[in-house]
Protein backbone atom coordinates (compact mmCIF):
# COMPACT_ATOMS: atom_id res chain seq x y z
CA UNK A 1 0.00 0.00 0.00
CA UNK A 2 1.57 3.08 -0.87
CA UNK A 3 -0.86 5.53 0.96
CA UNK A 4 -0.86 7.76 -2.25
CA UNK A 5 -4.90 8.99 -2.36
CA UNK A 6 -6.07 11.53 -4.36
CA UNK A 7 -6.88 14.77 -3.09
CA UNK A 8 -5.02 16.92 -0.22
CA UNK A 9 -6.65 18.56 2.46
CA UNK A 10 -6.16 21.60 5.12
CA UNK A 11 -7.24 21.70 8.16
CA UNK A 12 -10.38 19.91 6.46
CA UNK A 13 -10.40 21.97 3.20
CA UNK A 14 -9.37 21.41 -0.31
CA UNK A 15 -5.55 21.75 -0.63
CA UNK A 16 -3.85 24.87 -2.33
CA UNK A 17 -4.13 24.76 -5.82
CA UNK A 18 -6.36 24.54 -8.53
CA UNK A 19 -8.66 21.45 -8.82
CA UNK A 20 -6.54 18.48 -10.59
CA UNK A 21 -3.48 20.77 -10.67
CA UNK A 22 -0.81 17.99 -11.37
CA UNK A 23 2.12 20.09 -9.32
CA UNK A 24 0.00 20.06 -6.25
CA UNK A 25 -1.17 16.91 -7.09
CA UNK A 26 2.40 15.49 -6.94
CA UNK A 27 3.05 17.27 -4.02
CA UNK A 28 0.61 16.27 -1.90
CA UNK A 29 1.66 12.98 -3.41
CA UNK A 30 5.44 12.92 -2.35
CA UNK A 31 4.44 14.38 1.14
CA UNK A 32 2.27 11.28 1.99
CA UNK A 33 4.78 8.90 0.79
CA UNK A 34 7.75 10.72 2.58
CA UNK A 35 5.03 10.69 5.96
CA UNK A 36 4.70 6.65 5.27
CA UNK A 37 8.39 6.05 4.73
CA UNK A 38 8.93 8.28 8.08
CA UNK A 39 6.96 6.69 10.14
CA UNK A 40 8.45 3.11 8.53
CA UNK A 41 11.06 4.05 11.24
CA UNK A 42 9.51 5.76 13.59
CA UNK A 43 5.83 6.58 15.51
CA UNK A 44 4.23 9.36 14.31
CA UNK A 45 4.41 11.52 17.29
CA UNK A 46 8.43 11.26 16.52
CA UNK A 47 8.13 13.01 13.40
CA UNK A 48 9.01 16.25 12.88
CA UNK A 49 8.35 18.92 9.70
CA UNK A 50 11.51 19.42 8.76
CA UNK A 51 13.01 16.01 8.43
CA UNK A 52 9.29 15.00 6.53
CA UNK A 53 9.99 17.83 4.04
CA UNK A 54 13.67 16.94 3.42
CA UNK A 55 12.69 13.38 2.73
CA UNK A 56 9.56 14.57 0.43
CA UNK A 57 12.02 17.56 -1.29
CA UNK A 58 9.71 20.39 -0.45
CA UNK A 59 10.57 23.13 1.71
CA UNK A 60 8.14 23.80 4.97
CA UNK A 61 5.91 26.43 3.55
CA UNK A 62 5.44 24.34 0.72
CA UNK A 63 3.85 21.79 3.69
CA UNK A 64 1.84 24.45 5.31
CA UNK A 65 0.68 25.44 1.97
CA UNK A 66 -1.18 21.98 1.30
CA UNK A 67 -1.71 20.72 4.99
CA UNK A 68 -2.31 22.19 8.22
CA UNK A 69 -0.53 19.75 10.51
CA UNK A 70 0.97 16.51 10.17
CA UNK A 71 -2.08 14.35 11.77
CA UNK A 72 -3.72 16.18 9.03
CA UNK A 73 -1.34 14.67 6.20
CA UNK A 74 -1.38 11.39 8.37
CA UNK A 75 -5.13 11.30 7.61
CA UNK A 76 -4.87 11.64 4.25
CA UNK A 77 -1.89 9.28 3.69
CA UNK A 78 -4.01 6.51 5.10
CA UNK A 79 -6.93 7.12 2.58
CA UNK A 80 -6.39 5.07 0.18
CA UNK A 81 -6.54 2.20 3.29
CA UNK A 82 -10.40 3.04 3.25
CA UNK A 83 -10.81 2.77 -0.32
CA UNK A 84 -8.94 -0.39 -0.66
CA UNK A 85 -11.02 -1.55 2.31
CA UNK A 86 -14.36 -0.75 1.06
CA UNK A 87 -13.25 -2.09 -2.61
CA UNK A 88 -11.83 -5.58 -0.97
CA UNK A 89 -15.13 -6.61 0.55
CA UNK A 90 -16.73 -6.16 -2.50
CA UNK A 91 -14.55 -7.31 -5.16
CA UNK A 92 -16.62 -10.75 -5.79
CA UNK A 93 -18.67 -11.56 -8.44
CA UNK A 94 -21.81 -13.78 -8.84
CA UNK A 95 -22.99 -14.89 -5.65
CA UNK A 96 -20.52 -15.27 -2.90
CA UNK A 97 -19.02 -18.23 -0.86
CA UNK A 98 -19.13 -17.58 2.13
CA UNK A 99 -15.74 -20.09 3.17
CA UNK A 100 -13.60 -17.98 0.77
CA UNK A 101 -12.73 -14.61 0.97
CA UNK A 102 -12.17 -12.44 -2.01
CA UNK A 103 -8.52 -12.47 -2.45
CA UNK A 104 -8.73 -8.89 -2.50
CA UNK A 105 -9.90 -9.33 0.94
CA UNK A 106 -6.62 -11.06 1.80
CA UNK A 107 -4.52 -9.08 0.01
CA UNK A 108 -5.66 -5.73 2.16
CA UNK A 109 -5.19 -7.53 5.76
CA UNK A 110 -1.35 -8.48 4.96
CA UNK A 111 -0.67 -5.40 3.08
CA UNK A 112 -1.38 -3.25 6.24
CA UNK A 113 1.91 -4.62 7.95
CA UNK A 114 4.06 -2.42 7.11
CA UNK A 115 2.76 0.72 7.92
CA UNK A 116 0.49 -0.74 10.86
CA UNK A 117 1.92 1.62 13.58
CA UNK A 118 0.30 4.53 11.56
CA UNK A 119 -3.05 2.88 11.05
CA UNK A 120 -2.69 2.48 14.84
CA UNK A 121 -2.57 6.28 15.97
CA UNK A 122 -5.30 7.08 13.53
CA UNK A 123 -7.76 4.01 14.49
CA UNK A 124 -8.07 3.17 17.47
CA UNK A 125 -9.37 -0.40 19.34
CA UNK A 126 -13.10 -0.12 18.70
CA UNK A 127 -12.99 1.77 15.65
CA UNK A 128 -12.57 5.64 17.00
CA UNK A 129 -10.31 7.99 15.14
CA UNK A 130 -10.39 9.53 12.07
CA UNK A 131 -9.67 6.48 9.52
CA UNK A 132 -11.96 4.36 11.77
CA UNK A 133 -14.72 7.30 11.51
CA UNK A 134 -13.99 7.80 7.44
CA UNK A 135 -13.78 4.18 6.88
CA UNK A 136 -17.22 3.34 8.59
CA UNK A 137 -18.63 6.10 6.75
CA UNK A 138 -17.63 5.21 3.31
CA UNK A 139 -18.03 1.89 4.27
CA UNK A 140 -21.80 2.16 5.45
CA UNK A 141 -22.41 4.02 1.97
CA UNK A 142 -21.27 1.58 -0.41
CA UNK A 143 -23.04 -1.24 1.39
CA UNK A 144 -26.20 0.49 1.42
CA UNK A 145 -25.99 1.47 -2.07
CA UNK A 146 -25.54 -2.29 -3.15
CA UNK A 147 -28.17 -3.58 -1.39
CA UNK A 148 -30.52 -0.96 -2.44
CA UNK A 149 -30.01 -1.82 -5.90
CA UNK A 150 -29.62 -5.60 -4.98
CA UNK A 151 -32.95 -5.48 -3.80
CA UNK A 152 -32.39 -6.54 -0.36
CA UNK A 153 -34.30 -6.21 3.38
CA UNK A 154 -33.17 -3.54 5.49
CA UNK A 155 -30.02 -1.41 3.50
CA UNK A 156 -29.09 1.06 6.37
CA UNK A 157 -29.40 -1.54 9.28
CA UNK A 158 -27.21 -4.11 7.61
CA UNK A 159 -25.03 -1.01 6.12
CA UNK A 160 -24.54 0.08 9.34
CA UNK A 161 -23.96 -3.65 10.99
CA UNK A 162 -21.59 -4.05 8.33
CA UNK A 163 -19.77 -0.95 8.85
CA UNK A 164 -19.37 -0.67 12.39
CA UNK A 165 -18.48 -4.79 12.33
CA UNK A 166 -15.79 -4.50 10.02
CA UNK A 167 -14.17 -1.46 11.57
CA UNK A 168 -13.99 -2.27 14.79
CA UNK A 169 -12.48 -6.00 13.67
CA UNK A 170 -9.70 -4.49 11.74
CA UNK A 171 -9.07 -1.92 14.59
CA UNK A 172 -9.04 -4.50 17.68
CA UNK A 173 -7.12 -6.73 15.26
CA UNK A 174 -4.45 -4.12 14.52
CA UNK A 175 -3.87 -3.71 18.24
CA UNK A 176 -3.29 -6.86 18.75
CA UNK A 177 -6.57 -7.45 20.08
CA UNK A 178 -7.41 -10.52 17.88
CA UNK A 179 -4.72 -12.70 17.54
CA UNK A 180 -4.57 -14.35 14.19
CA UNK A 181 -2.54 -14.17 10.98
CA UNK A 182 -3.88 -11.49 8.01
CA UNK A 183 -5.54 -15.18 6.18
CA UNK A 184 -7.03 -15.80 9.09
CA UNK A 185 -8.50 -12.75 10.11
CA UNK A 186 -9.61 -11.96 6.54
CA UNK A 187 -11.42 -15.61 6.28
CA UNK A 188 -13.16 -14.76 9.64
CA UNK A 189 -14.40 -11.74 9.18
CA UNK A 190 -15.89 -12.36 5.46
CA UNK A 191 -18.03 -15.21 7.46
CA UNK A 192 -19.10 -12.77 9.94
CA UNK A 193 -19.98 -10.10 7.63
CA UNK A 194 -22.03 -13.23 5.26
CA UNK A 195 -24.16 -13.82 8.37
CA UNK A 196 -25.09 -10.12 9.07
CA UNK A 197 -25.69 -10.09 5.24
CA UNK A 198 -28.42 -13.26 5.94
CA UNK A 199 -29.68 -12.42 9.30
CA UNK A 200 -33.26 -12.05 9.14
CA UNK A 201 -34.39 -8.51 10.78
CA UNK A 202 -38.35 -9.42 10.86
Amino acid sequence: MTGEASGGTAGGSPGSGTPGDPRAARTRAALRQALLDECAEHPLEEVGVAALVRRAGVGRATFYLHYADLRTLAVDACASVVREAVDALHAWRGVPDPASPPPALTAFFTGLTPHAALYRTLLRPGGGGPLGESLHRELRERSRRERELAGAPEPELIASAVAASFTGVLADWLHGLIDAPPEAVAARVWRLLGVLHRTPTR
